[in-house]
């Protein structure tokens, strides 16, 4: 089986490897939506459970720190809490949207990056990148449907966690450069059940067992696609497999239909498009600059 993978080219080895995340995240959403009217805060500290002994191995077998270098510790505190932050408004979208509607909303993330990194970061943003990211925000007008359904709280959370995911993976593209992916992992891991844990404590309702395998499983789910996606990015550069992390939503549509028994509406699937077709040009756009 090792062979025979090794035949393929690094560059379609990240696409498979970046496709299992997807499917990961996807899977991960499932649990966490099949687990009930459980508080998300709740969730996202069961799904965090298996992140710390994951990572904290990896610390351990690379000999690496535990606490990152104390010229990151500001940087490892922001990801950690807009990352946990981020995590549980995104279980409350999916508690409250169809899957691949949450899906989407969370993908808005990358944009939010780009201005984040063009304020905090100072790294140029081209016209053409602005035009792609005003286009984006018209699809995500067309899933939250703010002038079409009264209710509109769990799309507008859902996109408060997409700009706090934003400010997390901001954080990571400086820390991406120093500190192990391990360590940054590990910490976040930790932090974020440490800042979870008072409020469990206090709004905790009990769970049955299968409640419990659930959102244990969408924590080894997420951790698969975590470190999936990271070695993804090890095989080939953002700019020829990012794109492909879209098959994300191609799943959880999937999954909403089987599952579920749902599907988008025809104004979520124009934002799909929308989205998609701005993301797919900053992609395009993107990889002509690198060469």
């Amino acid at each position: 089986m090792k062979s025979f993978f090794n035949t393929f080219s690094n560059r379609v080895k990240g696409i498979i490897f970046i496709l299992i995340a997807s499917l990961g995240f996807a899977l991960m959403s499932t649990c966490v939506k099949l687990s009930g009217d459980l508080p998300s805060l709740q969730k996202a500290f069961f799904r965090n459970l298996v992140g710390p002994f994951v990572a904290g191995y990896l610390v351990y077998k690379h000999n690496a720190s535990f606490i990152g270098k104390r010229s990151s510790w500001n940087l490892l505190w922001w990801r950690s809490f807009a990352g946990t932050v981020g995590v549980v408004f995104n279980f409350y979208a999916i508690d409250h949207l169809i899957l691949s509607d949450a899906s989407m909303i969370n993908k808005l993330s990358p944009i939010f990056t780009i201005i984040f990194s063009y304020i905090f970061l100072k790294e140029k943003l081209k016209y053409q990148q602005a035009i792609a990211i005003l286009v984006a925000f018209s699809g995500m007008l067309l899933i939250v449907k703010p002038g079409f359904n009264i209710d509109v709280l769990p799309g507008i959370i859902g996109v408060l966690g997409a700009i706090c995911a934003g400010v997390a993976y901001t954080c990571l593209r400086v820390l991406g450069k120093n500190e192990p992916y391990y360590t940054t992992v590990f910490v976040f891991s930790t932090l974020s059940s440490v800042m979870l844990l008072p409020f469990l404590i206090y709004m905790y309702i009990p769970m049955s067992l299968i409640q419990f395998i659930l959102l244990i499983l969408s924590g080894i789910f997420a951790t698969v696609a975590q470190f999936s996606l990271t070695i993804a990015y090890s095989y080939a550069p953002a700019n020829e497999i990012s794109i492909f992390d879209y098959s994300n939503v191609i799943f959880t549509a999937i999954i909403s239909l089987v599952v579920f028994g749902v599907f988008p509406d025809i104004f979520s699937i124009l934002g799909y498009i929308i989205i998609f077709s701005a993301t797919f040009f900053m992609f395009s756009f993107n990889k002509r600059q690198a060469k």
